[in-house]
């Protein structure tokens, strides 16, 4: 394993560099007190494992990683650092590898044998070539690495990495500024923590998309961040591509519109509270309505009930307020004489009106009703 150490003190680096002499199979490829010294030494020989010192003046270790992983995507990184559950808090640490100065051999020697197997273990699991066809953002954050494999939940180091992901993804294709990331997810840190938690967050971020091999690459760009999708396809995307290409709707075309609906697997990031995120739901669940209204009242004037009624309840569980769904239904039950399924309906929404508005059925549905009733 070729290792390169980077600390601003000298004599923690000459300590350092006698601990790992007497370890086999380490390859010293160099030892610097400038990290940008040691950043093109980096890019030229891509070493496997840099341990790196957290807290250095002008440029420290936070940031200098964020530069490691952007010329040697591959090399694992050890953060070595005086302070203890400080740099645990403020940076996540935890999610990372570190080693408290003084370093001791045992735990030194420990790290060592964890990061050989784990480099082991994505040399023997990941496949030659893998390439992503597609990321889910509807309900829940998903990533298809294959067909045959179908779509996968990733792991990340923390829920701040996956949130930033999300939010990256959002804004896909535009730069995002670092002070208005600040503002947007460490409003109330201190802002020089704030940054170092943002680079450990980027950092963990593509460390994790490079052991997936997913094409997906966050670059630095001006004062911020651009996510580039490398032809990695995003449902979202093709969800609003499929609705502007959509021809009229007919009998031949149905299917196309159907498959379309059912593309639609939940709401934007439905799974997960992000309130940055409110709007485009919102905005994409109004069109996935306007379309299933569509496709419905095409179904019920051709005379395709079922269908209608398997399409109305979907559209019921994302939108249970709204009256009339309920009042489709029922007339639709009713024409394939199912009285029970009827009675289900308006009961159910007499109950969702008193427990949310505290309000009766309106005059029309309520006459309706019991002039059905009265037909029995």
């Amino acid at each position: 394993m070729r290792v390169l150490l980077i600390d601003d003190e000298r004599m923690a680096l000459r300590y350092l560099e006698k601990l790992l002499q007497n370890i086999e199979g380490l390859q010293l490829v160099g030892k610097f007190q400038d990290p940008r010294e040691a950043l093109e030494v980096i890019q030229k020989k891509r070493p496997d494992l840099v341990f790196l010192d957290v807290e250095m003046p002008e440029m420290n270790g936070i940031e200098t990683a964020e530069q490691i992983l952007l010329r040697s995507p591959e090399t694992d990184i050890v953060f070595v650092t005086a302070f203890g559950d400080y740099a645990v808090k403020a940076f996540e640490l935890n999610a990372l590898d570190y080693l408290l100065k003084p370093v001791q051999k045992e735990r030194l020697q420990k790290t060592l044998m964890r990061i050989q197997k784990e480099k082991e273990s994505r040399d023997d699991n990941s496949p030659a070539a893998c390439s992503t066809q597609c990321i889910r953002c509807f309900q829940s954050l998903q990533v298809e690495l294959s067909e045959s494999r179908g779509p996968e939940t990733i792991r990340w180091r923390t829920n701040k990495a996956q949130e930033l992901f999300s939010y990256f993804l959002h804004r896909r294709g535009q730069p995002v500024r670092k002070d208005l990331l600040l503002d947007l997810f460490w409003e109330e840190v201190d802002w020089k923590k704030g940054y170092a938690q943002l680079y450990t967050t980027v950092y963990q971020i593509r460390k994790t998309l490079d052991q997936l091999r997913i094409g997906v690459k966050i670059i630095n760009c001006d004062d911020g961040y651009l996510l580039e999708m490398n032809n990695v396809s995003l449902d979202v995307d093709e969800w609003e591509n499929g609705l502007r290409s959509l021809p009229p709707l007919t009998e031949e075309s149905v299917g196309d519109y159907t498959r379309l609906l059912e593309l639609y697997r939940g709401d934007y990031f439905a799974e997960y509270d992000y309130l940055w995120a409110e709007s485009e739901r919102q905005r994409l669940r109004m069109d996935w309505y306007n379309l299933a209204s569509q496709v419905g009242n095409f179904l019920v004037a051709n005379g395709e009930y079922s269908k209608a009624i398997v399409l109305y309840l979907r559209i019921q569980q994302f939108y249970p307020h709204v009256e009339e769904l309920y009042f489709s239904l029922m007339k639709l039950y009713d024409v394939l004489g199912d009285r029970e399924a009827v009675a289900g309906q308006y009961n159910s929404l007499r109950e969702m009106l008193r427990e949310e508005f505290e309000a009766e059925a309106p005059p029309h549905i309520k006459e309706w009703y019991q002039q059905w009733k009265n037909r029995k």
